[in-house]
């Protein structure tokens, strides 16, 4: 299953840019919700670990499950998720690396379609190692903006951009908008230059970058941040919405609240 080298690669390009943090540092708050850096660590791995447990043992899982959700609707989430990871700093980044090295080498021997259990409906293993691969890499952007760094992107960004072309449907169902017939015509141009082309043509059409695109449904930035050429009322909507996550509805980061901080 070639998601899992994807997720790995992902995690790695992440572990590689905060090899300069150190004390203090994994307590500066990053543009999104003020996460701090231990905080964003402590999401990817404790998911991950979620994810695997899903596949070595469904019902220690649906316990975990039932626990964190218990503890979200009591104490929050963050302080559910910092309550159940202990490590931080130095430490985090040690636990989380060998989860995802060990994970990502297990996991790409599975059947794709192999079904799991998650929180919300169960999925195919190939569509749970591809969530895990879009929250490293949407979650890293808030890392990597932070530390004024700026990620090489590579083409596995691809599965990202399917990921928010399946949710096409969800976006609007999620914000209860009604779903839409056709999905607005996608002409994305990829890291490496290929053209990568979805859905039909017609008068709602969107162009320009994939990886802008995958910032946009993964909301690490608003649209208006983006080069993306809007074509028509239903793309509009939908970039305006867009959600490729599980979850509540949630509402894309306003105009410039998100960018690559001045070195």
């Amino acid at each position: 299953m070639e998601q899992a080298g994807d997720f790995l690669a992902e995690c790695q390009a992440l572990d590689a840019v905060l090899d300069g943090v150190s004390g203090a540092d994994w307590d500066r708050p990053t543009q999104f919700k003020g996460w701090t850096l231990n905080d964003v660590l402590v999401h990817l791995h404790f998911w991950n670990r979620m994810a695997d447990l899903s596949l070595t043992d469904p019902a220690a899982f649906q316990a975990r499950a039932a626990e964190t959700l218990a503890g979200i609707g009591r104490d929050g989430f963050r302080a559910t998720e910092n309550a159940m990871i202990t490590e931080r700093g130095a430490d985090l980044r040690a636990a989380w690396a060998a989860q995802y090295t060990d994970m990502a080498e297990r996991w790409a021997g599975l059947d794709p379609k192999q079904r799991l259990q998650w929180v919300g409906p169960e999925m195919s293993a190939r569509s749970s190692i591809t969530a895990r691969q879009m929250e490293t890499w949407a979650h890293g952007q808030e890392v990597f903006d932070c530390l004024g760094a700026t990620r090489t992107e590579t083409d596995r960004i691809r599965n990202i951009v399917v990921l928010g072309v399946n949710t096409f449907g969800w976006s609007f169902k999620v914000h209860g908008r009604p779903q839409p017939e056709m999905m607005p015509r996608l002409e994305l141009t990829a890291p490496s230059g290929a053209l990568w082309q979805f859905g039909e043509p017609g008068a709602n059409r969107i162009a320009g970058p994939a990886v802008e695109f995958a910032q946009v449904v993964a909301q690490t930035r608003n649209i208006a941040d983006t080069s993306l050429v809007v074509e028509g009322p239903l793309a509009a909507e939908w970039m305006a919405i867009a959600q490729c996550f599980a979850g509540g509805p949630e509402t894309p980061p306003a105009k410039g609240a998100r960018h690559r901080v001045a070195g």
